[in-house]
């Protein structure tokens, strides 16, 4: 049977495309296994799958001064001996990594072992991480045709990424009697994040009595941003975050208001929905939400408004030219190049697992 190491944490954003994969992994005839850190979040979501995981130390690469800093690179070596270690036991025939800290070292001891790996980026430039890990990479996926500029030629490949097929199955009717909602009257869903937003709340909830005019509004908030004064608007449904219902959240809505993190985006581009993003400010990010979200809005798939910018007035603007325009934004997004990934990615990763075999 062949094998494959998949590798990738820290946040759900590094994990949840590498679960996509798995069924079509498994219907390939790989058996998987994954290499993750001893208790980040990616060890619960793998093990939930059934998957053999692997934990390791791992450590952080700071660009800036913190006393970690200082034994950090201690924990990396750790894990470079200990990947090498695994790598060595399992004996799989390609790894593929999404990033976080925690794959470097995998990928690292890949190369030492002349294992063939294939690596993700799902921002505009890479991060740390993956610039660490690329010269040790076979291949490097991305989801931005301008991502393509600042990877090497001959190992850069526009795939998109690998997006959960229950996403493309909601069930529309399902949402609507969970929020309470009538079939007749179109629905905006707003994704602040798991931590929610109180730019994004704000604004939506400052324009709520425009809104509920004309839609009915689900309003992910985020934990502990549930507002009680709100409870009993009719057409107005709040939680603090969705797990399988978002599938049929997703299903329901006409306009999705969101962040702009890349497998969030990717997710709308797979789903064809209307959507704005906010991204996340740079003062609070190293600014990669806001080159994601301005690729989209030039390829013709969202509306951007940056969260300095963001007021009732201009989220009323956005959403009354998105929802007039609604069916150009589908047309782009429905001729993407960007929607096959999973095909696309299982495929380098059969040329990689052949070839290593062809020089054994």
């Amino acid at each position: 049977m062949k094998k494959i190491v998949l590798t990738g944490g820290g946040t759900a954003g590094h994990v949840t495309p590498n679960i996509a994969l798995f069924p079509a992994l498994k219907e390939a005839g790989y058996e998987i296994s994954y290499i993750g850190s001893y208790a980040g979040m990616e060890k619960q979501l793998i093990e939930e799958q059934n998957i053999p995981y692997y934990g390791i130390s791992s450590g952080k690469l700071r660009r800036y001064k913190d006393l970690r800093n200082l034994t950090d690179p201690f924990r990396v070596i750790k894990g470079y001996a200990q990947s090498v270690s695994l790598l060595r036991k399992i004996k799989p025939d390609v790894v593929f990594s999404k990033g976080g800290f925690v794959s470097v070292p995998v990928v690292l001891a890949a190369k030492r072992l002349r294992i063939p790996a294939i690596i993700h980026e799902s921002d505009m430039t890479p991060g740390l991480a993956n610039k660490i890990a690329i010269p040790a990479a076979c291949k490097v996926c991305c989801n931005f045709p301008e991502t393509v500029d600042y990877l090497p030629k001959d190992k850069a490949v526009l795939t998109g990424s690998p997006i959960r097929q229950e996403l493309l199955s909601g069930d529309k009717e399902q949402a609507a009697r969970l929020c309470g909602f009538t079939m007749d009257k179109p629905v905006i869903l707003v994704v602040g994040g798991s931590s929610g937003s109180k730019f994004i709340n704000d604004a939506v909830r400052g324009l709520l009595d425009d809104l509920l005019a004309n839609y009915q509004i689900i309003h992910l908030c985020g934990k502990g941003n549930i507002d009680k004064l709100y409870n009993n608007r009719s057409g107005y449904v709040q939680f603090e975050y969705a797990g399988k219902e978002l599938r049929d959240m997703f299903a329901l809505s006409s306009l999705v208001i969101s962040r702009a993190g890349a497998n969030a985006i990717c997710e709308l581009l797979a789903l064809h929905k209307p959507n704005i993003l906010i991204p996340l400010s740079a003062a609070a990010s190293r600014g990669d939400q806001i080159l994601n979200a301005r690729s989209f809005e030039k390829q013709g798939y969202s509306y951007v408004i940056e969260e300095e910018n963001l007021t009732k007035e201009t989220l009323d603007a956005a959403i009354k030219k998105v929802m007039t325009e609604k069916e150009t934004y589908i047309s782009n997004m429905k001729s993407s190049q960007q929607l096959d990934s999973i095909h696309t990615i299982l495929k380098l990763i059969e040329e990689a697992s052949e070839k290593k075999k062809k020089k054994a």
